[in-house]
């Protein structure tokens, strides 16, 4: 494999791993917090649609804003649609001690309904496009360094390092402030937790606002970096951000090699034609396709005996119990 082959590998890798990194990580507060969060494909859904819209309509003002600032603005509306579509989520799995499994089920079906029928009412048709004005060739001075200049500051996107921030930061705040000790606790003792003068029911919803609000990010992270429409569609990465958060075992580091990991599959089952080796086989596009989804499979197959997920996550919490 030649080096520019490799480069072009590694740049594309980004584009797929970070939202993938940003979703899970999302996954893992509301999970350590105890509660089950599937609703993440449809909360990327939401987020997506709320960043684009803003995005769509910015641009056909010719509003005198910036790209990555434009970006940035787009990314925080996401965020707040997000942690505002999950805050049911959480009323439901918290206080109602409903189904989880079936309350992220109903938001998933939700999504993309409703941003299929806003698009239809603004443009008539579903797609929302955009331009492309956020891609950075060269970050200066850091782009010209030797071999990780190419790797990571050429040809990339705001969002990679946006990604980077956030894991650094969910690390801090799960491991070394008494936030992330609380929550963590009310995942997996939460009658101990409760014992302590924690609130349980306060610790879950504040970690599905996270989640939901990192999912929001993530589905405009998804969008931006690979296409110039967004179609109420994040292609199923919001259950493979599911794989990473089981796979990377609900640990910040481990979670970040997973995220590479699933994004490796997903860049080779995209540009395997740009790939010598792969494209010499004569194999069928539609089988590297499945390559995301078959990989999945396998590694959760194998991993799921050594699974550590918190102890109480998806158990409704009764403060009367002991």
């Amino acid at each position: 494999m030649s080096f520019d082959v490799l480069v072009f590998l590694i740049q594309q890798m980004m584009f797929f791993s970070i939202p993938l990194l940003i979703v899970a990580l999302g996954g893992m507060f509301s999970e350590r917090s105890g509660v089950v969060n599937i609703a993440l494909e449809g909360i990327m859904i939401m987020g997506a649609f709320i960043g684009v819209l803003f995005i769509f309509f910015v641009q056909n003002a010719n509003a005198r804003l910036n790209a990555q600032p434009l970006l940035l603005v787009a990314l925080l509306l996401a965020a707040l649609a997000g942690s505002l579509i999950a805050l049911p989520h959480a009323y439901a799995s918290v206080h109602m001690k409903a189904n989880q499994v079936i309350s992220g089920t109903a938001i998933n079906m939700f999504a993309p309904a409703f941003a299929i029928y806003v698009a239809r009412m603004i443009r008539t048709v579903q797609q929302i496009p955009f331009t492309n004005q956020f891609y950075i060739e060269s970050v200066p001075v850091l782009g010209d360094i030797p071999v990780i200049g190419q790797f990571l500051f050429q040809k990339t996107y705001l969002t990679t390092y946006l990604g980077f921030l956030i894991l650094a930061i969910s690390w801090i705040l799960l491991y070394k402030t008494p936030f992330g000790l609380r929550l963590r606790a009310c995942g997996e003792h939460p009658q101990a937790a409760d014992s302590v003068g924690i609130g349980v029911f306060k610790m879950r919803y504040i970690g599905v606002m996270i989640s939901g609000a990192l999912a929001g990010i993530g589905g405009v992270v998804f969008v931006i970096p690979t296409s110039i429409t967004f179609d109420a569609t994040v292609s199923g990465y919001g259950f493979l951000a599911l794989a990473v958060l089981i796979f990377g075992q609900w640990k910040p580091g481990r979670i970040l090699f997973a995220a590479f990991f699933f994004g490796l599959m997903k860049t080779i089952s995209v540009a395997y034609s740009s790939i010598p080796f792969l494209s010499s086989l004569q194999i069928s596009g539609s089988v590297y396709k499945m390559i995301p989804f078959i990989a999945t499979l396998v590694v959760l197959a194998f991993s799921s005996r050594r699974s550590m997920a918190p102890k109480a996550v998806g158990i409704p919490y009764d403060k009367g119990s002991r």
